[in-house]
């Protein structure tokens, strides 16, 4: 099975390994060190299960790699205009394409009764939706505590990491039965859901309370929660989103918000969003932090905490010019 992943940053860079691990014949594209590393040395991965090395096939454009059986795209959400204008090559009559990103997805309303009700910001000028389209598409969730520590070379974190998959209509079709199963052979639990659209809250209850308090506080989780105060506003962010998905008609599973925070402040890990931020990298600020306050406004939800929080962390982004608000639009 031949899989692209478009984007090898760290969470490329470990589906890539771990794809290559399980018997698939896996490309990747990259840009710059990373590009070279990889095509000189290869993939290594560092993971509390050890290390993985592998020798993807590296390109710098589609068109070097031509037809595949899928795609994964793994980059952040700013980069996906430049996805759609040069993907075509890569896809073949019914090539899938899985969006493994953070966030609010572009397609999110879609094989839904609000279909047609387009999320501000998620994709500029329908060019996604041209380019590849919701039938081609599978929507992804990730997680794992990973980092890019230089060129071809991720750190692994933790070994709770997983890929929750699912198809926007809710179906459970082979093909993404069939991508899962890739994933999972190579040691990446990968878990195909009825219903992905909950998978996204459950992460974004993570990422949206942890990525502006950890951008306001320039350091990673465990730093900023140790302040009683801070952990105290992070249980009532963490409220707030809870009662965004309730109004999406999505239920969160697992602990109760003071469990989630508790567990998260015994993690030194900075948000890829911090990581972005100390590295100079476009910040997925509209999909991971204002369309899910959009949506909480369009529903009626108030969220004075996030509200707030969040409007600090997008001047943050903005003053460090790694962000910038659609014209006409306030922070």
């Amino acid at each position: 099975m031949k899989v692209c992943i478009f984007g090898v940053g760290a969470i490329g860079g470990v589906i890539a390994a771990r794809l290559a691990k399980g018997g698939a014949e896996v490309s990747v594209l990259a840009r710059g060190a990373i590009l070279e590393a990889i095509r000189t040395k290869g993939l290594t991965m560092h993971a509390p299960d050890g290390t993985l090395h592998s020798r993807p096939r590296a390109a710098a454009t589609p068109a070097e790699l031509g037809p595949q059986d899928y795609v994964i795209v793994t980059t952040k959400s700013p980069a996906l205009p430049s996805v759609a204008a040069s993907i075509a090559p890569l896809l073949g009559k019914e090539t899938p394409v899985a969006f493994v990103m953070n966030g609010i997805p572009w397609w999110y309303r879609d094989r839904t009764p609000r279909e047609g009700e387009i999320l501000p910001e998620l994709d500029p000028g329908n060019a996604v939706r041209s380019a590849i389209g919701v039938n081609r598409t599978i929507g992804g969730v990730v997680y794992s505590a990973c980092e890019v520590v230089e060129p071809g070379v991720v750190h692994v974190e933790t070994a709770d990491g997983r890929v929750i998959l699912g198809e926007p209509d809710g179906s459970l079709t082979p093909r993404v039965e069939v991508l899962g199963a890739a994933i999972a052979a190579g040691g990446l639990p990968a878990p195909v859901v009825p219903d992905i659209r909950k998978a996204i809250w459950t992460k974004l209850m993570g990422n949206l309370v942890s990525g502006p308090l950890c951008i306001l506080g320039r350091a990673g989780m465990a730093d900023v929660l140790s302040s009683p105060a801070v952990r105290s506003l992070a249980v009532e962010m963490m409220r707030e989103v809870t009662a965004i998905a309730a109004s999406e008609g999505v239920e969160i599973p697992g602990d109760a918000p003071d469990a989630r925070i508790a567990r998260s402040a015994k993690l030194a890990h900075k948000p890829s969003i911090l990581q972005d931020l100390e590295a100079g990298k476009s910040m997925e600020v509209a999909t991971m932090f204002r369309a899910p306050l959009h949506i909480a406004q369009a529903n009626g939800v108030a969220v004075p905490n996030l509200e707030r929080i969040v409007a600090l962390a997008t001047r943050a982004a903005i003053s460090a010019g790694l962000y910038a608000l659609p014209e006409g639009v306030g922070a």
